[in-house]
């Protein structure tokens, strides 16, 4: 049974993402993230130093997260048999967001394709920080795109590594410092050095999952465009996980992705990535695709392993 527990964890937890979608009230994340916001308002009051503040950014890090890691150890040590499975299948259905992911892909792509700009422009600021009122169709539907190919690698397919990995202490060490790196990874004069600590972290456990993940998209789209995109164009990314994921992703697609974009703070030059056609409501819903297949791959994949080693083990 052992042997088997982390495909049906893993199982368990995508029904009850796909059943259930992310809690509507009382999700974790959202307390995580108030509790987050109040104590860097605390410690992040002076101007910024590079020093100084990297040690409170530091400090900040460990503060909230050991105790919740400490949580998920303790419960990791106390759970066996079918308590631990059902704890961690929900500890993992928690992390996970293919069901919400879809969604809000969705609520971009379904105006698009019926001409509503306006409706497009108000459901992908709620996915992405860039200037949605100053985006054509183009730049709505790449924006959307985008945001499915990046959020697939950190929401998805990095729970499912860092589980299989680590167990619930695992999952929610990355998903608490991914949160962290979404609430703080910021170059902006408040977080350039509070923010990095966390930001460091997060590119640390997102390094292996992200090129996992930039393998899958390639296997399930173009293979050979996306290869080429990855190799090329992923190292001029600013981001060292999200240059490899949106490159190979955008040429498994053939959609071009990236370029100048617009941001509160002004025009962002970004390397254009991808193949020759343009963005559309089309490819959000193939980066969703893409997503959804690559997650069942992963799951094959596991079942096969954890079937080999059992007929292996029986053979010897």
């Amino acid at each position: 049974m052992s042997l088997f527990a982390p495909f049906i964890v893993c199982a368990l937890a995508l029904i009850l993402d796909r059943a259930l979608g992310e809690p509507s009230r009382w999700h974790p994340l959202v307390g995580f993230g108030r509790m987050v916001t109040a104590i860097e308002k605390q410690l992040n009051t002076q101007p910024a130093r590079a020093w100084p503040s990297i040690l409170k950014g530091s400090a900040a890090l460990l503060l909230v997260t050991l105790p919740i890691l400490g949580v998920a150890v303790w419960l990791s040590m106390l759970l066996d048999g079918v308590w631990l499975l059902i704890t961690q299948a929900i500890v993992l259905w928690l992390a996970l967001s293919l069901r919400g992911l879809s969604e809000h892909g969705l609520a971009v792509a379904e105006p698009l394709h019926s001409g509503d700009l306006a409706t497009a422009r108000e459901q992908v600021s709620r996915i992405v920080s860039r200037q949605a009122s100053a985006l054509d169709e183009r730049g709505v539907a790449a924006a959307a795109t985008e945001s499915m190919l990046e959020n697939g690698a950190d929401a998805v397919f990095a729970s499912l590594f860092w589980f299989l990995i680590g167990g619930i202490p695992g999952v929610v060490l990355h998903r608490l410092v991914n949160t962290l790196d979404a609430m703080w990874g910021y170059r902006s004069p408040r977080f350039l050095y509070f923010g990095r600590p966390a930001a460091r972290l997060d590119d640390i456990l997102g390094w292996l999952p992200a090129r996992l993940t930039a393998l899958t998209y390639t296997l399930l789209g173009q293979r050979k465009l996306a290869l080429q995109c990855w190799r090329s164009q992923a190292p001029l990314w600013d981001s060292p996980n999200a240059g490899p994921v949106m490159a190979a992703g955008a040429g498994a697609l053939n959609v071009r992705l990236g370029g100048p974009s617009p941001y509160p703070s002004g025009i962002k030059p970004r390397p254009v990535l991808g193949g020759t056609q343009a963005a559309s409501a089309r490819s959000i819903e193939a980066a969703i695709g893409l997503v959804r297949h690559g997650v069942w791959l992963w799951l094959a994949v596991i079942g096969l392993v954890t079937l080999l080693i059992f007929v292996t083990g029986l053979a010897a």
